[in-house]
């Protein structure tokens, strides 16, 4: 019989393989941080916090940060009481079409998003489909203004990551046993008692996957940031770019991308203990 491999050997690649993709480069651009800008030699090698001072102290800054975060947990709680619905019907559809939806639901992340944010300018703008329909049946007298405001970033957003959610909290809604939720309605638990004892705590692990992984695509959102918010719409991403591309400004840049990287990644720890805890908790 041949033995098992230690885990740690099994692990032991992939970890290899995200260290160098990965934590490697954000080493040396957390390095960058930390030298000084120089309009002349571009970028001289230091020491100094003199970066994240700027960042945290710029009003303006500070409010794409808070425009970032908004918008961050605004489409995450809008995906996921979007996807809820849709992950519990695929999770229990027993037709035999239900690989063929599954892999429907895969299709828009098969389409770069670059093309499926130029789709939604199409709909959305003065002469797009929206507006167009909406004249026509009357409803409003002249184009309504929905490209380029907050309102149209977040209709993108949501239909970038909602495949995500959708499939995350329909693997694990699968998992819940059927015979649980029938066992309650039989005894005159009402729909909606049986939702809030029975699937919801038990589909809180696919709720903290899929939340996560939405919040943390959302708050790096970048081109449907740029196309559907226009030039006067900033989020962090966006900004990070601009340091980089226009301004030239490395040292700033990685601060702005440092700052980005841990604020996503501290309030995902924190939502991810919350729910972690809740689900622990006895209903």
């Amino acid at each position: 019989m041949v033995p098992l491999m230690p885990a740690a050997a099994l692990v032991f690649p992939a970890g290899l393989l995200v260290a160098a993709l990965l934590v490697g480069p954000m080493l040396y651009l957390g390095r960058i941080s930390l030298n000084h800008y120089d309009p002349a030699q571009m970028m001289v090698e230091a020491l100094t916090l003199e970066n994240y001072v700027r960042a945290a102290a710029d009003p303006y800054y500070r409010n794409v940060m808070a425009t970032t975060l908004v918008m961050a947990f605004t489409c995450t709680a809008l995906t996921l009481l979007l996807g809820f619905p849709a992950g519990y019907w695929i999770a229990r559809m027993q037709s035999r079409w239900k690989s063929l939806v599954t892999v429907l639901t895969l299709v828009p992340l098969l389409v770069g998003n670059v093309v499926r944010v130029a789709g939604w300018v199409g709909l959305l703008g003065n002469e797009g489909f929206v507006n167009v329909g909406l004249q026509a049946v009357g409803l409003t007298s002249g184009p309504v203004k929905i490209l380029y405001t907050p309102g149209a970033v977040v209709i993108g957003t949501i239909a970038v990551v909602l495949p995500y959610m959708v499939l995350t909290l329909a693997s694990v809604i699968e998992g819940i046993p059927r015979a649980v939720e029938e066992a309650a309605a039989n005894l005159g638990a009402p729909n909606l008692t049986v939702f809030r004892r029975i699937v919801w705590p038990l589909a809180l692990p696919g709720v903290a996957a899929g939340s996560t992984l939405v919040f943390i695509l959302c708050m790096n959102t970048f081109a449907t940031a740029v196309l559907l918010g226009g030039s006067q719409f900033k989020m962090m991403a966006p900004a990070v770019y601009d340091q980089f591309s226009k301004g030239s400004n490395w040292p700033f840049g990685a601060a702005l991308a440092f700052i980005l990287l841990i604020a996503t990644l501290t309030l995902t720890i924190l939502g991810s203990a919350l729910l972690a805890r809740r689900a622990r908790r006895p209903a």
